[in-house]
């Protein structure tokens, strides 16, 4: 115990040594100059360290100073080409064909220019063929080569793309999943015969799953799926099915365009197919691998054998912002419908909110303007719709009004599902279907042998009665639970929809009537819509739009103005007349404002058709105000004498 209270003293007694040998350091550094205020006068006892390691040495030696002890930093051009040549050294170990890279890009330069004239051009893609013959398929993953062999394919002759064409035969597969050998694919197929598309799709056979699941040989698959006639189309499709149709190519003829038609031709069982279409499509989808017809025909297909859990995992996985990339073709268009027919509530909300920003050019589009009219017809959320779609809508309205597929929209608020404005196709892809979510079940559809017994058709009974329980969920429902003309009120008057269209139509009364496409909806709004939707709220501006019209045909008909009259024109005479049979109101203020004492002047031509639409009138008020004037006409054969007509309900 002495000993150590003696250490622990000697310990203590050196720490407080210490502590004032630093203490008095500050006092005396006015007589000693600090460590580092002179580095020359410290030596170190110890030898310097002496590394292993050689010191560095440039590749290329410094310039001298003026006083020879120096040495200047070389410019920085010399720097630049210093840095380049070993920049080059590098790439030539590590690329194989570097110096024919480099000739080939010195040509590419000359034969992309503009200026350059077709001869010259051609004697530079013979000279680059030439030094890539061989070669080609080796170099066509490189960023610039594969450049160069595009513009090649683009200029050459016939022959020297055959010859291509065969030289890269081979190895297509390779180079589909190539980042920058895609490119060149694509332009290869673009140029290539009947017989060489029709081989180059033989060859994907057994390779196309594959594909789908890469994001570059998915972009070359549907390429193909693009150019290929139907048969092709469906030999791409088929072993994406079943594994037996993966395995045995010519295992059943291309008649059967159907999944259904295949699987009862070749007795393929449900399950298989099932779990064989799962494998394949799920990994798609979880990349988000959505923007290609090919997969959304292959989705459609699986939608039509899948049962109820199956597809709804498949329209909660899609009911995204992936939806939007899928609607720009016709069975994407078509799976967007169906997802916002048998989607949720919470699904429906996340379509509309993916749609933002994306409204106005989904509008014009051919396929993806039946989506928006879809959810127009079909979701209770009024508010939403209005401030996300609607919203969208209001600054192109007039542009929408006149284009062939915006309309659409204002169409299907007005008058929904009319056969006079949407095509048999439109119409049926409004009304698709999935079998096993569909509301319209019935146990009459299950087939009954005679082999089956009471207790089985009791059985089949009790399930077909418990699919329609869980169908009859709000969730799943193909409508919304909203009564659509209380939905289309809202959609319309309260908006403030139905108001700017009005004063749309009010201010291009001209236009809209002489327009193929917009005086459909001027047609509309002037007759109030379907049921009357637009009145009594909106009388006034209507009444205004009647007599904008009536103005217009009150003109004087003058041989010199350079526009037709609008009793003349093809489109608006018989808009006039359709207006006319359809809305008594209409007919009586035309009459007083443009036609009452000129009748006789527009008995000829298109306008004849106008004025004997008076005769034909269904309203017998309407008849008597035009009979006095009109029925001179029809005694001295002006006119002929027709019966009047019933005007068919739209």
């Amino acid at each position: 115990m002495a000993a150590k209270k003696q250490d622990f003293e000697t310990t203590k007694k050196r720490k407080r040594i210490s502590a004032s040998n630093t203490e008095s350091a500050p006092n005396e550094s006015h007589h000693k100059k600090p460590f580092n205020s002179d580095k020359k006068s410290f030596k170190s006892d110890k030898k310097p360290f002496k590394s292993d390691k050689k010191p560095f040495k440039s590749d290329k030696p410094l310039a001298a100073g003026k006083d020879n002890k120096t040495i200047a930093p070389a410019s920085g051009r010399e720097r630049r080409i210093h840095a380049k040549e070993l920049a080059d050294a590098r790439k030539m170990k590590r690329k194989r064909h570097f110096t024919l890279e480099q000739d080939l890009a010195r040509l590419w330069e000359k034969m992309r220019c503009r200026e350059i004239s077709k001869e010259d051009r051609t004697k530079l893609v013979t000279e680059a063929l030439q030094k890539m013959k061989g070669k080609i398929h080796e170099i066509a993953g490189s960023h610039i080569s594969s450049r160069v062999l595009q513009t090649c394919v683009k200029h050459c002759s016939q022959v020297e793309r055959d010859a291509i064409f065969e030289e890269l035969r081979p190895h297509f597969l390779a180079l589909a999943y190539n980042a920058y050998a895609v490119h060149l694919v694509k332009k290869m197929l673009d140029s290539a015969s009947k017989k060489q598309l029709g081989g180059f799709i033989s060859a994907l056979h057994g390779h196309v799953a594959p594909l789908l699941r890469h994001m570059v040989g998915s972009v070359v698959v549907e390429h193909a799926y693009e150019l290929a006639s139907a048969a092709k189309k469906q030999e791409l499709l088929l072993e994406l099915y079943s594994t037996e149709l993966k395995l045995f190519k010519d295992l059943v003829s291309l008649n059967e365009s159907r999944l259904l038609d295949v699987m009862s031709k070749l007795s393929l069982q449900k399950g298989s197919v099932l779990r064989h279409m799962a494998s394949v499509i799920q990994p798609i989808l979880e990349k988000g691998i959505v923007d290609h017809s090919i997969i959304h025909r292959l989705l459609l297909e699986y939608f039509s054998i899948a049962d109820q859990s199956t597809v709804t995992d498949i329209i909660q996985q899609l009911s995204s912002p992936l939806l939007v990339r899928m609607i720009g073709t016709k069975d994407g268009a078509k799976i967007g419908i169906l997802c916002v027919k048998y989607g949720n509530a919470k699904e429906r909300k996340k379509i509309i909110k993916g749609l933002k920003g994306h409204i106005d050019k989904t509008a014009y589009h051919q396929y993806g303007c039946m989506v928006l009219v879809c959810i127009l017809s079909v979701v209770d959320d009024t508010k939403l719709i209005t401030k996300v779609i609607i919203r969208e809508l209001q600054p192109i309205l007039k542009e929408l009004v006149f284009d062939k597929n915006g309309r659409h929209l204002f169409l299907q608020l007005l008058h929904p599902n009319c056969s006079r404005h949407f095509s048999p196709q439109e119409l049926a892809s409004l009304n698709s279907s999935i079998p096993s979510l569909s509301l319209k079940t019935e146990i009459s559809e299950v087939s009954l042998s005679d082999k089956e017994s009471k207790e089985d058709i009791e059985v089949a009974a009790d399930e077909a009665d418990k699919d329609k329980t869980s169908l009859d969920d709000p969730d799943l429902a193909e409508s919304g639970k909203k009564d659509p003309y209380v939905r289309r009120q809202e959609l319309l008057i309260k908006s403030g929809l139905a108001e700017n269209l009005l004063d749309i139509c009010i201010e291009n009364a001209g236009e809209l009537i002489r327009s193929n496409f917009g005086k459909e909806v001027l047609y509309e709004v002037a007759t109030g819509g379907s049921g009357g939707i637009l009145h009594p709220s909106l009388d006034d501006k209507i009444n205004s739009l009647h007599e904008a019209i009536a103005s217009l045909a009150a003109e004087s008909k003058s041989e010199d103005s350079q526009e037709e009259h609008v009793f003349e024109n093809f489109h608006s005479s018989r808009i006039i007349r359709k207006l006319i049979l359809d809305c008594p109101n209409f007919a009586s203020t035309l009459w007083e404002k443009a036609l009452k004492g000129k009748s006789e002047l527009w008995a000829h031509g298109h306008s004849c058709k106008v004025i004997s639409a008076f005769l034909e009138s269904p309203d017998s008020k309407l008849q008597k105000l035009a009979k006095k004037e009109l029925q001179p006409l029809v005694d001295s054969g002006i006119l002929k004498n027709l019966k009047p007509k019933e005007v068919a309900t739209q």
